[in-house]
């Protein structure tokens, strides 16, 4: 289903949202089909009586919807959408805690992300091909030549002063005003969550966090002795506030960690409302919030960039970042800033890792304040849009009937549940052994959930042969489905 518009945030907005509705409107009704050609620029400001940089800026927000594409040279068509699939569940978790128990079973998919021999739809790992490599090797030359003796150095301290300044500057576009003292940098964003949760909670206490989650969180609650509290998560906007509320009511929870835009595995962002919302709960309790905002930057409207942080008055929200799936993946650095707990944090930081090479740190602030840095997000979105647009047709024509698949409004993840109780896990072995490699869903839960669904990313390469592999999931899927009924 296409995305729906982003509502207006202020007066400003009006005029161009609404330019932006009367297209979408159509299009959504099928009035106008897929392929269509709509009127040019030109031609709608003059229909319109309004400015062309009106129509620009309602044309950018239908193509950020996906609902139009641009052709060089040709004009402004209705964009070609996948079949419709219907999306997975609101997730049903159990009501109490766990304590973590993950297997082995992530590492495992993680390793054969790396192994030559297998096609590999298992992790969330964006490759190479989707960002300027040029680029990012000439800002870490540009930092080695002018920057050489800090290879001489020990790096001591919160991180380089230019990279906290280039992160508060970013942070401008998650909605939030950051001190560039209160952040420190990490060894990417895990580290940065990981910190945060030491610093929050004791051995054997309560984390409330989405269901299904990122296994890799799961891993860090288990090597902590932490208990898993998982939270109902509708697949397109994300946690149950409502059941959130009832968690703080009855449980002793001790800290939430949430992923509020493009949640993995299940791609969800919760609306505006319920950001503010959700900051306004954690401080109304004093329970601290972990925001990972790794995948705002792949959101595809504005408004879902904005951050939980941004609504915190309190200092109880600990916001975390990475750009390892937006900039560089090779540069691996994070940050956070941690609200009220920040000296804890920092602290902590110092005791288990200490500095970083401060030649990548210039380098990724090189590559933060560069021009046209906005317009590379801009291309990187629409580049895997419409690589998801088509592995969601693919998992249409392929995947048994029933199949249901999550249409995120960005990022390269997506959630398929499987019909008629299908084994992801079986799943997963029939395909390792084609040297195809999935996400069991079972790795996204403490609680043995969710073996009939899995997690693709299509983040990864793709071309023909993984096209070819994807279809292959889909048509092993089947004879499993059909050997089932029979």
């Amino acid at each position: 289903m296409p995305s729906s518009l982003p509502a207006p945030t202020s007066a400003n907005d009006t005029l161009y949202l609404q330019i932006a509705e009367r297209i979408a409107q159509p299009i959504r009704a099928g009035t106008l089909a897929r392929g269509e050609r709509i009127p040019s620029v030109r031609e709608l400001a003059r229909q319109q009586g309004v400015s062309l940089s009106t129509v620009v800026q309602a044309y950018r927000t239908l193509e950020d919807a996906r609902l139009i594409e641009a052709r060089p040279r040709s004009g402004y068509f209705v964009a070609a959408r996948a079949p419709r699939l219907p999306e997975p569940e609101p997730s049903l978790p159990p009501p109490d805690s766990r304590p973590v128990d993950v297997s082995s079973l992530g590492e495992q998919v993680m390793r054969l992300a790396t192994d030559p021999r297998y096609i590999s739809f298992g992790a969330a790992c964006p490759s190479g091909e989707l960002f300027a490599q040029d680029r990012v090797r000439r800002a870490v030359s540009r930092a080695a030549q002018r920057h050489r003796a800090s290879l001489c150095r020990y790096p001591i301290g919160p991180g380089h002063e230019l990279l906290r300044r280039a992160v508060a500057r970013h942070a401008l576009g998650l909605g939030c005003q950051l001190d560039a003292r209160d952040i420190l940098v990490t060894n990417g964003c895990l580290e940065a969550i990981s910190l945060c949760l030491r610093a929050v909670t004791q051995p054997g206490d309560v984390v409330a966090l989405e269901s299904p989650t990122y296994f890799g969180f799961l891993e860090i609650l288990e090597s902590m002795h932490l208990r898993a509290l998982e939270i109902p998560t509708h697949p397109r906007t994300g946690l149950s506030l409502d059941a959130l509320q009832l968690a703080f009511d009855t449980q002793p929870v001790k800290a939430v960690l949430a992923v509020p835009t493009l949640s993995n595995p299940l791609g969800a962002s919760m609306p505006l409302a319920e950001r503010r919302r959700l900051a306004q709960m954690v401080a109304e309790r004093g329970i601290p919030l972990i925001e990972d905002v790794l995948y705002n930057d792949l959101a595809e409207q504005d408004d879902r960039r904005r951050a939980v942080k941004a609504f915190d008055t309190s200092g109880h929200v600990m916001v975390c970042g990475s750009f390892s799936k937006t900039v560089a993946p090779g540069i691996r650095l994070g940050w956070v800033e941690a609200g009220r707990w920040g000296a804890q944090v920092r602290r902590l930081k110092a005791v288990h890792s200490g500095g970083h090479t401060e030649l990548l740190e210039l380098a990724m602030a090189d590559l933060l304040t560069q021009p046209g840095h906005g317009s590379a997000y801009r291309q990187l979105r629409t580049t895997i849009a419409a690589r998801v647009d088509e592995a969601r047709g693919l998992i249409a024509e392929s995947f048994p009937r029933g199949t249901r698949v999550t249409d995120p409004a960005g990022g390269f993840i997506l959630w398929i549940e499987l019909p008629g109780g299908l084994d992801s896990t079986a799943l997963f072995e029939a395909c390792l052994a084609e040297r195809i490699c999935i996400a069991p869903g079972t790795m996204f839960s403490a609680t043995g959930r969710y073996r009939h669904c899995i997690r693709l990313g299509v983040g990864g390469r793709w071309d023909e042969a993984h096209r070819a592999a994807l279809r292959r999931i889909g048509e092993i899927a089947r004879a499993m489905a059909e050997r089932s009924a029979g």
